[in-house]
């Protein structure tokens, strides 16, 4: 586990940090599928779904949102702002969420980077979901070993 660094600060948003969520989620997606401001308040709408974000040296720097329905959470999207990648923040953003009990997520069979750090959290590959994707790309399914 990486400890928490008196610099990062983790906060919930509701539907309010939409438009903050969209933008730090279009930064890190740069050339991907992105979701906008809209789509980031429609799902804060519904219950169950949080969102965490990370401020680092005073500055959004990344955000997991998530979707909890009894004992299962979803991770919806993960994203860390390129300025403050490898720094530990998406590890301590899963970390977070352990205490939610058994979690999943799709993860794009290109995205290398993700995969190694959902593995490295402990997640092991459950699945395929041929053409998840918009561009018609497979995901992976992955869930937490508790």
């Amino acid at each position: 586990m990486i400890a928490a660094k008196p610099d990062q600060v983790f906060q919930d948003l509701g539907v309010e940090g939409a438009p903050l969520l969209a933008a730090l989620h279009e930064e890190a997606f740069q050339g991907g599928e992105v979701w906008n401001e809209a789509e980031f308040a429609s799902l804060l709408s519904i219950p169950g779904t949080e969102a965490l974000v990370v401020t680092l040296e005073g500055q959004p720097a990344g955000f997991i949102l998530t979707r909890t329905l009894l004992d299962e959470t979803e991770i919806l999207t993960l994203a860390v702002s390129p300025r403050f990648q490898r720094r530990g923040l998406g590890r301590r953003l899963i970390e977070k969420i352990f205490p939610k009990g058994q979690i999943f997520l799709e993860v794009s069979v290109s995205n290398t980077a993700a995969m190694a750090l959902y593995e490295a959290c402990g997640f092991v590959r459950a699945g395929v979901r041929r053409g998840y994707y918009q561009d018609g790309s497979d995901a992976i399914v992955m869930t937490s070993k508790i």
